[in-house]
């Protein structure tokens, strides 16, 4: 099989990649590098037969006549993110991630089944009215409290890109699965989302330990099973034009055990100062699976503590390794600055 990663160097992108690369298939990965870095991970799969690499900007028409079209799947995962690109910038966001998604739909030929990934940040405004259970179903309405808001035009920039997809896909002959995802975490996602911001910190010796939002609770995705949730989804015809959250609602966690968990893990115990919760951050997220499980049969199988653990480690030696901390690749798209508890 011949797959096409958009935002391939990335932090799920990247590990999808090796996933793929691992069950044999050829990938072309695509990035413009501005988030995804060039490390050695990338570095590694540059020398593998079945990976073509290619450098672009994918909001240029330009850029998309020369991606191989020869592809049985696509995905698309390349987006700005994190909370303070996103506060910074607003209209960039927008102009980036729906221009990305459109230039896919236009390049599309009949043939390839597609992957677009989302958010639960869709959730946002309905968790916050009261109007959406946690945990939380596919069917439920998506509310935008404030469309003047900030911090809410991550999730209308992929809501737009859901519906681009949904329709102009379908309308292609291309099969397409919107993945919501849910607080995926691991090694090489970024240095500001919660759990790799808490690690950083925690190794730096931070004293006070500052936790903001102790009081919420975030279900914890490893990589590891949301790439596995992500294979399973486009192998399967089931699956073909359904939005499915892709997460992991085994444990619920409250952020300031999350901490405590990363200080015992990291072998510190400094003192602890709590904090507000970021701008418009939800009180509590966690995905209704059912959807998932009862297309592929996908349970989770990384236990937040091994996860974390796992992760821990990875920074550990990551650190050591970057004398000046440059980021390394992460979330799709553009480095994320935000203590995001998304």
């Amino acid at each position: 099989m011949r797959a096409l990663v958009l935002g391939g160097a990335g932090f799920i992108g990247l590990h999808l990649v090796e996933r793929l690369v691992a069950d044999g298939h050829r990938v072309t990965v695509v990035d413009d590098f501005s988030r995804g870095r060039d490390d050695e991970r990338l570095g590694a799969l540059r020398h593998s037969p079945a990976v073509d690499v290619v450098s672009a900007d994918l909001t240029a028409p330009r850029a998309w006549p020369a991606l191989p079209r020869d592809v049985d799947q696509v995905y698309l995962l390349a987006a700005v993110v994190g909370v303070r690109n996103v506060e910074a910038d607003p209209a960039r966001v927008l102009r980036v991630n729906t221009l990305t998604a459109a230039h896919l739909v236009d390049w599309l030929h009949p043939g390839p089944k597609v992957f677009f990934s989302s958010t639960s940040e869709v959730y946002a405004g309905g968790v916050d009215a009261g109007l959406v259970p946690v945990p939380t179903p596919e069917e439920v309405a998506v509310t935008i409290a404030d469309v003047a808001s900030p911090r809410l035009a991550y999730a209308i920039s992929k809501l737009a890109g859901e519906a681009l997809l949904l329709h102009g896909a379908r309308a292609k002959g291309c099969p397409v699965v919107v993945g919501r995802f849910h607080n995926v975490y691991g090694p090489r996602m970024g240095t500001d989302h919660v759990i790799p911001e808490m690690i950083l910190r925690a190794l730096a010796g931070e004293n006070p330990f500052r936790i903001w939002g102790a009081d919420q609770f975030r279900a914890f995705c490893h990589v590891a099973d949301a790439v596995e949730a992500v294979v399973r989804l486009m192998a399967t015809p089931a699956a073909d034009d359904q939005i499915v959250h892709i997460g992991d609602d085994s444990e619920q966690t409250n952020i300031a055990d999350l901490a405590k968990l990363v200080l015992r893990l990291a072998g510190v115990a400094p003192d602890v100062r709590h904090l507000p919760a970021p701008a418009r951050s939800v009180q509590r997220r966690c995905p209704d699976l059912s959807r998932l499980r009862r297309l592929t049969g996908f349970e989770p199988s990384v236990p937040l503590e091994e996860g974390v653990r796992q992760t821990l480690d990875w920074y550990r030696a990551w650190r050591a390794a970057t004398p000046h901390h440059v980021a390394p690749g992460g979330p799709e798209g553009v480095r994320s600055h935000g203590r995001e508890q998304s």
